[in-house]
């Protein structure tokens, strides 16, 4: 076999490697529940999720198989069983129970969220530890898609509240701020 020279010792590349792959098994946990809570939801706000959770899907997808073949071009393998990604990811599994829609939409928040803090500090460490710019700028464009599909689901939960029986909240007032 070819003996990598890309500038990284064995333990950066591996070092990184091991970044990716709880990168690669967070992904993994959070298109299973995206998959899942876009065949669940029901209610008034049914087709804006189901189309909104069809797209962060196929985003994630996209996204997990980038991950793994840079794991690749580091000349390691990403793990690829379910098993193996929930030793090491981060994020949990939900329970059976199927949540409300705004309920799912809360739950997938703070996945992102927490995806997008362990990818700042990710970046970090392929930048000052690892010495991998390309490590870390590939995480860059990572957490700002993550950022992106966040944003748009805490505006879901933002906007006017709706009850399981599709009745509509009492709005809060907002003050604006004073200049």
């Amino acid at each position: 076999m070819h003996k990598i020279n890309i500038g990284l010792t064995e333990q950066q590349r591996h070092g990184v490697m091991n970044l990716l792959n709880q990168d690669l098994a967070d992904a993994n946990i959070l298109l299973v529940k995206t998959k899942k809570y876009h065949w669940d939801v029901v209610g008034p706000q049914f087709r804006t999720l189901h189309k909104l959770w069809e797209e962060h899907y196929q985003e994630l997808t996209i996204n997990i198989d980038k991950i793994a073949e840079r794991i690749r071009t580091l000349g390691c393998y990403p793990t690829g069983t379910m098993a193996g990604f929930l030793k090491i990811a981060t994020l949990k599994e939900h329970s059976d129970k199927i949540p409300t829609a705004t309920k799912m939409v809360t739950q997938l928040v703070e996945d992102h969220e927490q995806i997008i803090r362990n990818l700042r500090n990710h970046i970090d460490q392929c930048s000052e530890e690892f010495h991998d710019q390309g490590s870390a700028d590939f995480l860059t464009d990572l957490m700002e898609k993550h950022e992106e599909m966040a944003w748009m689901l805490r505006s879901f939960i933002e906007g006017e509240a709706v009850e399981p029986d599709g009745k509509k909240q009492p709005a809060a007032t907002k003050v604006p701020v004073a200049v």
